[in-house]
């Protein structure tokens, strides 16, 4: 099968490789990739590291990720094969993919948290993924129905929905007027925006360095706007909202935007930090403690929330992101990618499979 890779750790460059077609044993099971989505997850997996600040790097050769890299977990497909084990899913289906496998044994995974997994298996990363012709996926479990949605949009709800949810969920409850902030709202944070006010909240305010990004935030539900460019931006977003906040989801995560979010919050506050920009935060360990806030981090989110997200999308309570559509080859998925990390797409990029 054809699949688009970076080849090796020392380059950033995609190659068009061919890799033996799986053929699914056990519970495996065998998926025509339709859809797959390009996440800026990506963008750093390409790079070969993630920045830690004074820490330095911490690279995928020492978290154990191995070349050729076949990134790419937003994916949807139709299934061709299946494994002697397989219950509960038939050849020509059409299913969205939980890409965050674990080990199936530790204790977060008995939980059903595999996302917290610490030897995670994940799909696009630790498994080939979607930028190929075809996925392999280890379980029928981790497959979605989404009859009777649009497949671009589902296929962003593997990471992109489930991501905006899941963080959601962590500040909520609140009083639907107190305020909650989201800075970055690319693809991810304007979902975000979309599900805190499909669950009910109002006072939603969207940061941004782009006004394009900000319109669309305020299409999707977000109260207040704020253009997050020059200094003193936690006081101006005090200024915008009335006051310290609730709650602060940060989608972008680096040194400029977390202190940003520290700095703003009210008492009691939550701060949600789920973007992989890298850097880091300092903060005045008296202040965490007066002010009683709590710093928590997202990394995607669990089977079952995911299932939450594809039924809030199929009764209409979540409104349609934008999303942009690509072709699934070598030049598709390196435009896309160029795109992203160069920052200006509204929404989300979607690539199409052949023959799509």
């Amino acid at each position: 099968m054809r699949a688009f890779a970076v080849p090796e750790p020392t380059t950033t460059d995609l190659a068009e490789i061919e890799l033996p077609t799986p053929t699914p044993s056990g519970t495996e099971v065998l998926l025509e990739v339709v859809r797959s989505g390009v996440c800026h997850t990506d963008t750093h997996l390409r790079a070969g590291y993630y920045d830690l600040g004074r820490r330095g790097q911490m690279r995928l050769t020492d978290r154990g990720v191995p070349y050729p890299l076949v990134m790419g977990h937003e994916v949807v497909g139709v299934v061709t094969a299946v494994g002697p084990d397989v219950e509960g899913v038939e050849v020509g289906s059409t299913r969205l993919v939980y890409p965050w496998v674990g080990c199936g044994e530790c204790p977060p995974c008995l939980d059903g948290r595999e996302n917290a997994c610490p030897r995670g298996r994940n799909i696009g990363v630790a498994r080939a993924g979607g930028y190929a012709e075809q996925v392999l996926v280890p379980h029928p479990r981790y497959l979605v129905d989404i009859e009777g949605l649009d497949l671009s949009w589902a296929a962003t709800m593997a990471c992109s929905g489930l991501t905006a949810y899941s963080a959601a969920r962590k500040v909520l409850p609140l009083p639907a007027d107190a305020p909650i902030v989201v800075i970055g709202v690319g693809g991810v944070g304007l979902t975000a925006v979309a599900t805190l006010s499909a669950l009910g909240h109002r006072a939603i305010c969207a940061v941004d360095t782009s006004a394009t990004n900000l319109a669309a935030a305020q299409e999707l539900g977000a109260s207040h706007t704020l253009t997050s460019v020059g200094d003193d931006v936690a006081a101006k977003l005090q200024a915008t909202t009335g006051g310290p906040v609730a709650a602060v989801i940060d989608f972008v995560n680096n040194e400029r935007t977390a202190p940003v979010a520290f700095d703003a919050l009210a008492k009691g506050g939550q701060m949600v930090q789920v973007g992989l920009f890298g850097g880091e935060l300092t903060i005045p360990t008296a202040l965490l403690a007066l002010k009683m806030i709590t710093i928590q981090g997202s990394f995607v989110g669990t089977l079952p929330e995911l299932h939450e997200v594809v039924e809030l999308a199929k009764r209409g309570d979540i409104p349609r992101i934008p999303v942009h559509d690509a072709q699934l080859d070598l030049v598709g998925v390196t435009e896309s990618l160029d795109r992203l990390a160069a920052g200006g797409v509204t929404g989300r990029i979607v690539l199409k499979g052949a023959g799509q």
